[in-house]
């Protein structure tokens, strides 16, 4: 039985993780299909860029949401019973909340690159770890103008703060598999950071 509700609980996490609200809201607030514009990526960055501030916002901010609420109901659940789920669970609807995110069902299996979804499912697992790598993500950001170079050290400092806080547990594991996961979406962005041909913010 506890099984069955595993299974479950992880397709549910994909599932909310596959909602593309940067697609949503793009078609909402600015009448255009994001995915036909700039990377046709549907995270917050591309929104920005084609639909304004607002949508981004609420990309962003929903985005992490639909990490952090599939987590968070696993984590009130282990709080009240702690043999409820297997230890490793939480951090199996976590990373299926990013999958839903990066490979989305309602998107022919494309999506973002899961940065703002690794953040909120993240957040109730190793705060320190998130809020560490949002300061690494901003102060690249900010010195180099590069989204993308903020957005990978971000992955890269996760797990380096992960083993650190953490050492070889769970946590760590789970966080390295998210850095790897960061790295791997955004290969086209490190060959034109390479190339010199990266877009910069304003």
């Amino acid at each position: 039985m506890r099984m069955v509700l595993e299974i479950l609980l992880i397709l549910a996490a994909y599932l909310l993780g596959s909602i593309p609200f940067g697609f949503i809201f793009t078609k909402r607030l600015a009448g255009i299909n994001i995915r036909e514009h700039g990377s046709g990526n549907i995270g917050s960055t591309n929104v920005k860029r084609f639909a304004g501030r607002k949508a981004a916002l609420y990309t962003q901010l929903c985005d992490m949401a639909k990490g952090l609420i599939p987590v968070g109901i696993v984590w009130l659940i282990q709080t009240y019973n702690q043999q409820a789920f297997d230890p490793f669970f939480i951090y199996a609807v976590a990373f299926a909340s990013i999958l839903g995110h990066n490979f989305s069902i309602f998107l022919r299996f494309k999506g973002g690159k899961g940065v703002n979804t690794t953040l909120g499912a993240s957040l109730l697992l190793s705060p320190v770890a998130v809020l560490s790598s949002v300061l690494v993500y901003y102060i690249l950001k900010w010195s180099t103008k590069y989204v993308s170079l903020g957005s990978i050290c971000l992955a890269i400092t996760l797990p380096i703060i992960g083993l650190i806080l953490h050492q070889f547990s769970y946590v760590f594991y789970y966080l390295l598999a998210c850095s790897v996961l960061i790295i791997l979406m955004h290969i086209p962005n490190i060959k034109r950071l390479v190339t010199g041909t990266e877009s910069k913010i304003n």
